[in-house]
């Protein structure tokens, strides 16, 4: 079983769940800000943790973020399968010790990530890499992103990606956990919705009809590395 939490409602699993499901792996979405949170990772064989608009350090007005971050906190220390995403990210990098933080500007939209050394030494990553249809590893692509925030890279961890924006764009922890701060989650019917009132809209969309076929198989193929199978 998989526990997925959700930050805020608009950011959900998305190609996550699609692949979840096509692959009868069980799996259960908990709200946290609405208090749904699971009291105890027992019996749960990985952890998921979505985006959202707020930040790390917000956490006194975001209490439920705490409870995220003991749950994340718990499920390293059971060694379950953690992937965080954009926020999600930023909170495994802030309980593993990391400090986070507003960035200099925002990074939204398809930019490049380019991938280190190790991370092409990662299978997990290398699936992401790898071009769905030519099979050929590009160390440089783009995915899709929306944040403001940023993080150092926690002690420990593997760094696996820059962009020219930001450097840490995602990294490991230990062989079980990744952290990434762009969307691979994302899907047309979640970019319509995040982007409905935004002046980014046109552009973000027309870029997405040329984008996504390619961008789902890669995050498909990483999910499929990530959960061994």
């Amino acid at each position: 079983m998989i526990a997925i939490i959700k930050n805020i409602k608009t950011e959900g699993p998305g190609s996550i769940e699609n692949y979840l499901v096509e692959n009868s792996t069980p799996y259960k979405i908990f709200e946290s800000e609405d208090g749904d949170t699971p009291s105890t990772l027992e019996g749960y064989s990985g952890l998921i943790v979505m985006g959202g608009p707020m930040g790390v350090y917000e956490m006194d007005k975001y209490p439920h973020l705490k409870v995220v971050s003991r749950l994340i906190r718990e499920a390293i220390n059971r060694n379950l399968k953690v992937l965080g995403i954009c926020l999600g990210a930023q909170l495994i990098a802030y309980t593993l010790g990391a400090r986070v933080y507003k960035g200099h500007c925002e990074e939204i939209g398809w930019h490049d990530i380019e991938l280190t050394g190790d991370a092409l030494r990662d299978p997990v990553m290398l699936s992401l890499a790898k071009h769905p249809s030519v099979g050929d590893v590009w160390r440089k692509f783009k995915v899709f992103h929306w944040h403001g925030d940023t993080f150092d890279l926690p002690i420990g961890a593997v760094h696996l990606a820059k962009s020219s924006v930001y450097e840490n764009q995602a990294f490991r922890y230990k062989n079980n956990v990744y952290a990434l701060q762009f969307h691979i989650e994302v899907t047309k019917e979640m970019l319509i919705e995040w982007f409905e009132d935004h002046p980014l809209k046109e552009q973000i969309l027309t870029e997405a009809e040329k984008m996504l076929s390619e961008y789902s198989q890669r995050a498909k193929n990483f999910y499929k590395a990530f959960w061994g199978e």
